[in-house]
């Protein structure tokens, strides 16, 4: 499994990105896996990779917090968590989404 964290420079979101990918893959019985952080620094960097904004997590290729619609963009972005708006996917949304991968890998 490969997993990105994108980000634009100085993200305010990056460390507790970083920091919930790290306990969901731990949680997940995943502690071996690791992820990359990698900083998106401009437009057409943002097309090629669907970055649709900082930060943005990619499982293998996809992101599997997509909204449809949503144009790639070097700002910051928010998700919808049960807890309400966020600047990092909640937890539980990131143990699903390596559910789902680890899923569709077997």
């Amino acid at each position: 499994m490969e997993i990105e964290v994108l980000v634009v420079p100085d993200c305010p979101h990056q460390q507790l990105a970083e920091e919930r990918m790290r306990q969901a893959l731990d949680d997940a019985g995943l502690d071996t896996t690791g992820f990359t952080t990698r900083v998106v620094a401009d437009q057409a960097e943002a097309e090629r990779s669907a970055f649709t904004g900082s930060p943005t997590i990619l499982i293998d290729g996809r992101d599997p917090f997509a909204e449809p619609g949503t144009m790639p963009s070097l700002s910051c972005r928010i998700y919808r968590t049960p807890q309400g708006p966020a600047g990092a996917p909640g937890l539980d949304q990131l143990r699903q989404a390596l559910h789902e991968a680890v899923g569709n890998a077997a």
